[in-house]
């Protein structure tokens, strides 16, 4: 077995139509972009697999870092289960990748149908049988099974006389994430194939692909094009890039040419997306695995992986590189194979995730049950190994801060507590004492479930996770000792500059559009007889509500009320509606029990 000395980063070749490349055709009204050859491509990462690849078969470029078998444990043999590698290779052992060093190529549409062939034709039944035997959920973030996804659109289907719309959300918002941009760069006939298939099995209208890198939606465009006329249209659309891009609601918005923002009201897409219709949305690598199932079959695609959530994963490990592994895979061999170790703690999920300890990362495996058992999700596959030489303490400082400056700027709690919460991590962190780290619990609670997306309560795990995962650090710190160790930033965060421990965002970077997203839409609680809500998105913190509905809102230290939603007794209904009908900013109402 050969250890990898460090993650490396690759030059992202040209994805446009250079002399060497060559100009595809204009298809209908898909617009190819051609820029200029000589203009330089922002990094991606090292592509790396365990084992025989699916999602990144083919690609020229790809390291293998060892053998491993369906379980994710080595095995003596060429490959998984004793199959041989990529293109005929004796496994991926390390000393040889699929193809030569430094350089990734690009699957076009001719080398994309030589590596994978056609795919098969599936209705609508056949895609659901296929998504329920192969056990098949979202990896963007939710895990929410997909054959649950497509049968709500099935019945959306039915109350909009067969219109319906699919979407694949290519955004990619986390700093520490970059999976689904190697597969749009690399292979993104892969994600077109499982896209069309599901809306030629559902009849949907058009296929809409978002993403906000400029070289991501050439090499998309460029895609379309390769293929020809379709029966289904499909367009790529360059979004802005905000960290609340990627919530269902807010996409499907910027694909509207809305503003792009989260709708602050629990929407399913399988209801209301795409041009108002029932729309089938899940993450490009969910529709990568869905193309390489529909070609496997069922039994093919469980040869690999945990029995119990078979296949294979993406993983951004270090935020520099992918690694396809089989599911159940150990945590801590993906890092040793990577030249890694955990250091003092390894993020699963990302800036919304969780920290493992050392001794949690050495025994957990990267399966939707084993990460439970250590209160963590895998997320979209960010793994964020905290080296040893870097002050855990300064590193959540700056992550939040640039969390903070990632709020849409549409409500009051998470424009005004999120930088709050991050000044006072960051008085904690300067010395503030013990006071200032009961204010960091305080503000934590204070921006709780009351965010038009679950961006605060993202925000506030991940602190919250921290100061579990290294007490010791941040009490040294908040007493004035500190730890003499540099801040690295071995957390990525965009514009490194301005989130250092001693500086914070500026007021303006608080509202400012960000680089990265990965947020879900959030929860309410279970409804009572009635309720009170607060629309995040309009509240203004005019206050007028606390004093018409005395005891009931309470406002909190910004101003805002407290609460999202409030129980609301018989005796103070007459109240409640003389409160909605003052509202200047409109951000009441009272709604009846579910």
């Amino acid at each position: 077995m050969t250890f990898l000395a460090s993650a490396t980063t690759i030059p992202m070749p040209a994805v446009g139509c250079g002399p060497a490349v060559g100009c595809a055709p204009d298809v209908g009204q898909v617009p190819v972009d051609c820029p200029a050859p000589s203009a330089p491509g922002p990094a991606v990462p090292g592509l790396a697999v365990f084992g025989a690849p699916r999602l990144l078969a083919g690609l020229i470029g790809v390291d293998g870092l060892g053998r491993l078998d369906g379980l994710g444990r080595l095995d003596g043999s060429g490959g998984v289960d004793g199959t041989q590698g990529v293109d005929g290779s004796e496994g991926m052992n390390g000393a040889r990748g699929v193809g030569g060093p430094g350089r990734t190529d690009r699957l076009d549409r001719v080398a994309h149908l030589a590596r994978h062939g056609s795919p098969p034709v599936l209705s609508a039944s056949e895609l659901v049988a296929l998504a329920e035997d192969t056990g098949l959920r979202g990896r963007g973030g939710a895990g929410f099974p997909f054959a649950r996804k497509v049968r709500a659109v099935m019945e959306g289907r039915r109350r909009t006389g067969g219109r319906v719309a699919v979407v694949v959300n290519g955004s990619e918002g986390e700093p520490g994430c970059l999976k689904d941009t190697v597969l749009l760069l690399f292979a993104p006939h892969l994600v077109l194939d499982g896209a069309l298939l599901a809306a030629r099995a559902l009849g949907a209208e058009e296929i809409a692909v978002g993403v906000t890198r400029a070289d991501v939606a050439r090499s998309v465009r460029r895609a379309i094009a390769e293929r020809g006329p379709l029966s289904t249209p499909v367009r790529a659309e360059l979004l802005a890039e905000r960290f609340v891009t990627g919530e269902g609601t807010a996409l499907t918005d910027s694909l509207n040419r809305g503003p792009g923002l989260p709708s602050g009201r629990k929407v399913r897409s399988s209801e209301r997306g795409l041009h108002g219709l029932p729309t089938l949305l899940s993450n490009t690598e969910t529709y990568a695995q869905l193309a390489v199932a529909a070609r496997l079959g069922a039994l093919g695609y469980r040869a690999t992986g945990d029995p119990a959530e078979p296949g294979t994963v993406l993983l951004t490990v270090a935020g520099e590189r992918v690694v396809e592994a089989p599911t159940g895979v150990p945590l801590a061999r993906v890092l040793a194979l990577c030249g890694l170790g955990p250091g003092q703690g390894v993020l699963i999920g990302g800036y919304h995730g969780t920290w493992l300890p050392p001794s949690a990362a050495g025994t957990a495996l990267l399966s939707r049950d084993d990460l439970a058992a250590y209160g963590a999700v895998l997320g979209a596959g960010a793994v964020l190994p905290l080296p040893e030489g870097t002050c855990p303490a300064g590193e959540t400082v700056r992550v939040a801060r640039w969390m903070a400056a990632e709020s849409a700027g549409q409500c009051g709690p998470c424009v005004l507590g999120l930088p709050a919460l991050a000044d006072a991590l960051g008085q904690a962190v300067g010395g503030g004492g013990q006071r200032a780290l009961d204010a960091v619990r305080d503000r934590m609670r204070a921006v709780e479930q009351r965010g038009a997306c679950s961006h605060p309560d993202g925000t506030a795990r991940f602190i919250a996770s921290a100061l579990a995962a290294f007490p010791d650090e941040f009490a040294g710190h908040a007493g004035g000792a500190g730890c003499g160790r540099p801040v690295l930033g071995a957390l990525p965060v965009p514009g490194e500059a301005a989130y250092g421990v001693g500086g914070a965002p500026q007021a303006s970077d608080r509202r400012r559009s960000g680089d990265r997203a990965a947020a879900a839409t959030s929860a309410r609680p279970h409804a009572p007889e009635q309720r009170l809500l607060v629309d995040w998105t309009l509240c203004q913190g005019h206050g007028l509500c606390a004093d018409l509905v005395p005891g009931m809102v309470r406002l909190g230290p910004d101003g805002y009320p407290e609460r999202a939603a409030m129980p609301l007794p018989a005796r103070m209904r007459r109240r409640a509606q003389l409160a909605v009908r003052r509202c200047p900013a409109l951000a009441l109402r009272v709604q009846d029990g579910e």
